[in-house]
């Protein structure tokens, strides 16, 4: 007996120790490369013309599906998908906007950006003459909901590293290597605000654009000096924003010119960007200051002056925000690589759209962007030695966005012969870094499991569809007496006869009694509304061309778990190809026409019916299920590594 029971207690004791400090079993290492919009037809097509011959070792020696994507297809919504392994409903992301119901103010509805918010604590400071002392910083949340996988990872001794992840700033707390990328802000607090300081009276005066600011300016005896404008400073009264001053030293003969801000200096050509640069904003002179880092890009010196500026991008040598966890991981990556964009979704495609940017210019910080991922992505791989790897590359997706017009003939804003392989070009990026990907893996039998997948495939976007201006046709929607259209935030509605309105890029909502502010729709009629507009949007045609607009609506309570149910559209609105909401109908405005041709450079889209654009999913391992989806890829890793999926998770393991 004694024998026995010592035998117990040994035995008892290794599997404990067993339990708490077996490693990573070998050769469970698990790589997943995120490439955003990767679509599933243009791929087959670029990998059957021989363009792609990394995607296609990887199709024929391991596995490639479709990928299911979310509905709606919004990179935010997917990707929140992806990092938890809930629906919407379970994370609370359903669009790139949500919007306060009843918000504080004299406006009926506010929309709001829906990944994070930043709490502004004014009223906490001190007035000392023209300083006021903040007694705390303003409180920067995230507000998506759910534990990331990688956060069960680590929780079960799994080492894991995610660099540039969308949809996580500020960056849920772990214990792993992580790095944020969509949704980060720059320095000012927005979403990236270039500059475009100009002398050419065609860029017109001073004033605020989408995305950007223009700054007028003089040039005298070949010399420009203006301000750069930074964020706002809480220890001043009214926090002003903080400027620098920079100068620019034009020499038209050469077409060049010398660029100083602070201690730095740069010498560029007309066409020419400049590596990083450091700036440094002084709050209190000597006792407070915050840095960030820009890029110029000198378009021209004559006739006139014309600098670019990118939007100030928080330093990963020092951020002012929250940017990885742990704190000291982007300023590991600083020493490792030097600067790099810290901004979520850094190509300018708002320049591009401005004109600020010409095509050109865009690819070629594209490429730029491109390649500072790729460093990224070598040092991680160099230093893999166990558990799990994310590495994630945007381009794929704003490069499509901005480009399908010179992959399509006959698009309404036009072809642009010169760049007719820009899509497939940054297939060829991602190709490339696939390719480094598979080198690192080797051939051994324990290799790890490489996942490649997109978030959502892609379409054209030729029509733009205001979504307000239809409701109102249909008598869902009524503007005050006398008002022909209405201005963005839905300042012209009448909202005591309004029953439904549209917000974002895929929302439909009801004008309901105790939620919304003005609401008129009731309980008892609320299903009698829904099912009347889900009738009229689905027999909804192009009136230029019969087509129809919209081929799914989707009822939330139908759809999505119930958990934060309460901040999705009471309808989604699943357009057809070709389809999609306009950016004016997306913030509330009401323009006179239901439907217009799409003339922007912002070409192709994603936001329609979520299974006409599915993702990517490829391995090199058997991939057994026919119909994976994205809420399948978190199970999935977790399984891989011998962990059994938190029940909430409502996907299935995909690999074997």
């Amino acid at each position: 007996m004694r024998q026995s029971a010592a035998l117990f207690v040994l035995l008892a004791v290794a599997l404990l120790a067993c339990s708490r400090d077996t490693p990573t079993p070998a050769g469970r290492r698990v790589i997943v490369l995120g490439f955003d919009g990767l679509d599933p037809v243009l791929l087959e097509r670029f990998i059957d013309a021989g363009h792609l011959p990394h995607f296609a070792k990887l199709a024929s020696e391991g596995s490639f599906r479709t990928l299911g994507t979310t509905m709606p297809p919004q990179s935010p919504v997917a990707w929140s998908t992806f990092i938890t392994g809930l629906d919407p409903g379970g994370h609370g992301i359903f669009d790139f906007i949500h919007r306060d119901p009843s918000p504080p103010g004299g406006l009926a509805i506010l929309p709001y950006l829906s990944t994070s918010k930043v709490e502004d604590e004014e009223e906490l400071r001190i007035p000392v003459g023209r300083w006021a002392l903040p007694l705390r910083s303003g409180k920067t949340e995230l507000l998506r909901r759910g534990t990331a996988f990688w956060n069960v990872l680590v929780e079960h001794g799994v080492p894991a590293t995610v660099v540039k992840i969308p949809a996580n700033f500020p960056p849920e707390p772990s214990d792993a290597n992580t790095l944020s990328d969509m949704g980060t802000p720059d320095l000012r607090g927005t979403y990236g605000t270039f500059f475009l300081f100009s002398s050419d009276p065609e860029d017109g005066a001073s004033r605020s654009v989408s995305g950007g600011i223009i700054r007028r300016v003089s040039t005298r005896a070949g010399h420009v000096r203006d301000r750069l404008p930074g964020p706002t400073n809480p220890f001043v009264r009214d926090t002003p924003r903080v400027e620098i001053d920079f100068d620019v030293w034009v020499d038209a003969e050469s077409n060049a010119a010398k660029i100083e801000i602070g201690d730095e200096k740069r010498v560029l050509a007309a066409g020419e960007w400049s590596d990083w640069v450091p700036v440094r904003f002084d709050l209190v002179p000597g006792v407070a200051s915050v840095s960030g880092i820009v890029r110029f890009h000198l378009l021209e010196t004559r006739p006139h002056v014309r600098l670019y500026v990118t939007p100030v991008n928080l330093s990963p040598a020092d951020p002012a925000l929250p940017i990885s966890t742990p704190a000291g991981y982007a300023r590991e990556l600083y020493g490792r690589v030097g600067h790099f964009y810290t901004q979520g979704l850094p190509e300018e495609t708002a320049a591009l759209a401005s004109g600020a940017l010409d095509d050109a210019s865009f690819l070629d910080q594209a490429r730029d962007i491109w390649e500072e991922r790729m460093r990224l992505l070598e040092i991680e791989l160099e230093r893999f030695r166990d558990g799990f790897l994310f590495v994630y590359f945007g381009g794929s997706d704003l490069v499509s966005h901005m480009f399908w017009r010179a992959l399509e003939e006959g698009h309404p804003a036009g072809m642009v012969a010169e760049h007719r392989d820009a899509i497939l070009d940054v297939y060829r990026e991602m190709d490339t870094a696939l390719g480094r990907t598979l080198e690192t893996l080797g051939d051994a039998p324990d290799h790890p499991t490489l996942i490649v997948l997109s978030d959502h495939g892609f379409a054209s976007f030729r029509r733009a569809v205001h979504l307000n201006t239809w409701l109102r046709a249909a008598g869902f929607l009524q503007l005050r007496r006398g008002a022909k259209t209405g201005r963005e935030l839905f300042r012209d509605v009448d909202w005591t006869r309004t029953k439904a309105y549209g917000v974002g890029l895929n929302g439909l909502y009801l004008n309901l009694r105790g939620r919304e502010r003005n609401g008129v729709v009731g309980q008892r009629e609320r299903d009698e509304v829904t099912a009347e507009l889900s009738a009229k949007l689905l027999a909804w045609r192009d009136p230029d061309t019969g087509d129809p607009v919209v081929t799914r609506v989707y009822r939330s309570e139908e759809t999505y778990a119930a958990a934060h149910r309460a901040l999705a559209p009471d309808l989604v609105v699943g357009y057809s190809r070709g389809y999609r909401v306009s950016d004016a109908s997306a913030l509330g405005e009401v323009p006179a026409v239901e439907i217009e041709n799409n003339v922007k450079k912002w070409s192709g889209d994603h936001c329609i019916a979520h299974d006409l654009v599915p993702g990517v999913v490829l391995s090199n391992r058997p991939i057994e299920a026919e119909e994976p989806a994205l809420a399948d890829v978190a199970p999935t890793v977790l399984s891989l590594f011998g962990i059994a999926p938190p029940s909430e998770m409502k996907g299935k393991p995909f690999l074997r």
